[in-house]
């Protein structure tokens, strides 16, 4: 801001006006909901460019940038605010959020994109002067300005500390997540410095839009038709859009026929499905199926098989989803609004059974990177009893020679193995099943018997999957 723009104006002079930057304006408000509502990102900002689009002047690219600011911003909010700590001369918890946001945004557009820094500056300063007012558009100025005296790298160099001196708190600042997260992704990668520092760049990374091709229903060479569209890496049933875009815009998407899907969880559904079972295979239940993408691709696959699907969720307005999702599945199939540690089933009714437990969604920070910020790490606490509690469910609801499967969108081996160990000391007519071999074209699976993806290593969510066989 120019030394005339802060002198007092003259009587008479028409106090100019700050110009709205709808872009930036609609990063902020997104900014605002999820830090105010506990809102996620990835459902605030569709309905939000959507409205933006219907006023008209608002065109892809600016689609593009409003998503860019309003990510970038989110994934690498420990790292700037790192940043922003030593600019200002008192403690971030005494700056009010609304700053703090304009302020993510501007040091994004400093240090995470191409933008010119004098034009990063002065925009993000207007945007201060519309939501925020003069006052405090003086304090975003100064400050983005001590911020744009360097770029990441040497920014890096003074506020991270040595990675011989603490090497968590060194990943944490540098990769933007917070300390217990990046000792517990450690723990459970194993390995040297590398992989855990390739992971969690893989978090910050913006992740493909991948489809599914519900079998029966829509086929990989229908969505391969859609622009820049090519085929999954793992899953049969896979389709990435590598630009991005709007799956809604899809057809077999609009209709139902096809979904948006991790191959993560593709994968976790197929391994399942393709696990050998003894005797029948005619009915298979999905315990925890809200919102129903692995139920619909599920409910196709035992289609072809003549089986029936029961998928049941907890909360009835997630199974309406499901419910959703499965509309128009080629074979017969059920869906319950049911509490999964009480089930209304019998014991041993099911031939297969998956159980996506709750968690704390660890595996997910490509897709929901505001979710690294509010977990905390007595939230395990939280999720442990029901995670056993529903893998107790799914043993005993399936009958001997049957398969349960248990999923984990979180590698935290408390969410893992832990709860996979714990529940199996009770039931000891059961086997593990080497999972790997139902998927033989994915490499890096881990040393058995069960699976964990990785986002740097398959471009995948961290998914887990546990096979285990009731054989008495």
């Amino acid at each position: 801001m120019s030394d005339q723009s802060r002198r007092p104006h003259k009587p008479g002079k028409p106090h100019r006006r700050p110009q709205k930057d709808p872009v930036r304006i609609l990063a902020f408000e997104a900014l605002r909901a999820v830090d105010e509502r506990d809102a996620y990102a990835n459902l605030v900002l569709p309905p939000l460019l959507r409205k933006a689009r219907e006023k008209g002047g608002f065109d892809g690219r600016d689609a593009a940038l409003a998503t860019e600011l309003v990510y970038g911003t989110l994934r690498r909010q420990g790292t700037y605010d790192a940043i922003v700590a030593a600019c200002v001369d008192r403690p971030l918890r005494e700056v009010d959020p609304p700053v703090l946001d304009v302020l993510g945004l501007g040091v994004h557009q400093l240090l995470g994109t191409r933008i010119p820094p004098h034009a990063a500056v002065s925009a993000t300063v207007e945007l201060a002067r519309v939501v925020l007012g003069d006052g405090r558009a003086k304090f975003v100025n100064a400050v983005l300005r001590k911020v744009a005296r360097h770029d990441l790298d040497g920014w890096l160099e003074k506020v991270a500390p040595p990675y011989d001196d603490d090497p968590e708190d060194h990943l944490a600042v540098v990769h933007s997540h917070p300390r217990w997260v990046v000792s517990a992704l450690w723990d459970s990668l194993g390995g040297p410095r590398a992989g855990i520092e390739d992971l969690l760049e893989a978090d910050n990374e913006r992740p493909e839009v991948t489809l599914v091709a519900r079998p029966g229903r829509s086929t990989t060479e229908e969505l391969l038709r859609e622009e820049a569209a090519v085929e999954g890496r793992w899953s049969p049933y896979a389709v990435r859009l590598t630009e991005g875009g709007e799956p809604g815009a899809v057809e077999a998407v609009r209709e139902g026929r096809a979904g948006v899907q991790d191959e993560g969880s593709q994968l976790v559904a197929l391994a399942l499905a393709h696990a050998p079972v003894e005797g029948r295979d005619a009915l298979w239940l999905d315990g925890c199926a809200g919102p129903g993408g692995k139920a619909a691709l599920l409910g196709a696959l035992a289609a072809e098989r003549g089986a029936v699907l029961l998928a049941s969720e907890k909360q009835p307005h997630r199974a309406g989803l499901v419910a959703r999702a499965l509309d128009g599945n080629p074979g017969p199939y059920q869906v319950i609004a049911a509490d999964g540690t009480r089930p209304p089933w019998r014991p041993g009714s099911f031939d297969r059974v998956l159980m996506d437990v709750p968690c704390t969604g660890l595996g997910a920070l490509r897709r929901r990177p505001e979710a690294r910020w509010r977990r905390r790490p007595e939230d395990l606490d939280g999720f442990a009893p029901l995670q056993r509690d529903l893998l107790r469910t799914a043993l005993e609801s399936v009958r001997v020679g049957g398969v349960v499967g248990y999923a984990t969108c979180s590698p935290h081996l408390a969410e893992t193995r832990a709860v996979v160990a714990d529940v199996l000391k009770q039931f000891p007519d059961t086997e593990l099943i080497d999972a790997r071999p139902l998927l033989p074209d994915v490499p890096a699976l881990g040393e058995g018997p069960d699976i964990q993806l990785w986002p740097h290593l398959h471009g995948t969510d961290a998914m887990y999957l546990a096979l285990i066989r009731r054989t008495g």
